[in-house]
């Protein structure tokens, strides 16, 4: 396994490793033996990941001797609220879980997300672990410990940041993923390159085909690179205070969009509109060049990722949630927009009216 550390104080507590490589269940479960974490562990994963990968999962913790129990939740966003964080939780007090105790997330953002939040949450806090089994999951929501469910009113509205204390990515899941799943978290590595890394941006212009075709190599390569981008910015700004927000780039309308659409349009879908947005908000706005600003649109247009909001969303219901944004601060909305690729800033006063045409332009 790569392993890939994230350094977040000096005492090291809340610092933990990032692992990476292929079919290693096996050595994860000797792995969290061997850190003696918890007495007893509870894997949470949803309906889909659990018909695939829970007894393989068991099985490898059982072989170690470890003490485990399974708690499976309905898949989808839909699910990422607080009647489904109250029922785990009443599962969680029948099967005996206390401060010894120790929650595995096994699944996609969803999971991870409503996982991080009630460990945060549980008898004051209780550690966990994440097994990220999605792309997006793998190179984004796993890391960093941003924890949370939606609301009616907005997407993660409540959170807390709580951080894992390892996180392993297993790349032979990605072989499994449907093809929407990974166009998914596709997107997220885009905005990596969009905002970080001009080279990945260059081999993502390179290798569409390869992308496409699911090469693992290239895959291991991109999902490396971005956890060791999510890892330095986690690293200078754990809470969310300064850089750390450039990875919100794409996400002020594109939470917008998933939030409006009621999750039935998936959040690396969103972002991938959002991404396109923001860079033709940067246009107007005499940041971005035109040139870069095609370059960002042929890309996600290449991989075959969305480019335009459906009719059916409504742009006051988008307008209404962009203004709850959980980054607003007072009256403004902080956009991450760009001067070129590879260098975002932080703006806090893009007018509504550019907001609406730029959304206006991209309606289909």
């Amino acid at each position: 396994m790569k392993r890939i550390k994230v350094n977040l104080d000096k005492q090291s507590a809340t610092s933990y490793e990032i692992c990476i490589g292929h079919n290693i269940l096996d050595r994860i479960g000797l792995v969290i033996a061997k850190s003696n974490l918890a007495r007893h562990y509870i894997v949470i994963t949803d309906s889909n990941v659990s018909s695939l990968y829970r007894e393989e999962l068991l099985t490898a913790l059982k072989n170690v001797n470890l003490n485990v129990d399974l708690i499976e939740f309905p898949a989808g966003e839909i699910s990422k609220n607080t009647d489904t964080v109250l029922t785990i939780i009443k599962k969680l007090i029948n099967l005996g879980a206390d401060r010894n105790s120790a929650l595995i997330a096994l699944g996609g953002g969803v999971t991870g997300d409503m996982t991080g939040f009630i460990a945060s949450i549980y008898m004051r806090s209780i550690p966990y672990i994440q097994i990220p089994t999605t792309l997006m999951a793998q190179v984004d929501s796993s890391i960093g410990g941003k924890t949370g469910i939606d609301l009616p009113e907005g997407k993660n509205l409540l959170g807390a940041f709580f951080q894992p204390k390892s996180v392993f990515i297993d790349l032979q899941f990605l072989k499994t993923l449907p093809d929407e799943e990974f166009k998914n978290g596709l997107s997220e590595i885009v905005k990596y390159g969009i905002i970080d890394d001009m080279e990945l941006f260059n081999i993502l212009e390179r290798e569409t085909e390869n992308i496409k075709n699911r090469s693992m190599d290239l895959l291991e390569l991109m999902v490396e690179r971005s956890c060791k981008i999510k890892r330095g910015i986690v690293e200078i700004d754990e809470m969310d205070m300064g850089v750390r927000r450039i990875l919100n780039f794409g996400h002020t309308i594109g939470h917008a969009i998933e939030a409006e659409s009621g999750y039935m349009i998936p959040h690396g879908n969103a972002v991938s509109i959002g991404m396109i947005a923001s860079a033709r908000i940067s246009e107007k706005l005499n940041y971005l060049s035109s040139e870069d600003r095609n370059r960002i649109e042929h890309l996600i247009r290449s991989i075959d990722l969305p480019d335009h909001v459906p009719t059916s969303i409504s742009m006051e219901g988008m307008l209404s949630k962009i203004r709850t944004d959980k980054k607003k601060k007072g009256d403004s909305v902080h956009f991450v927009l760009l001067k070129k690729i590879g260098v975002p800033f932080i703006n806090g006063s893009v007018k509504e009216a550019i907001i609406r045409e730029t959304i206006e332009e991209l309606r289909k």
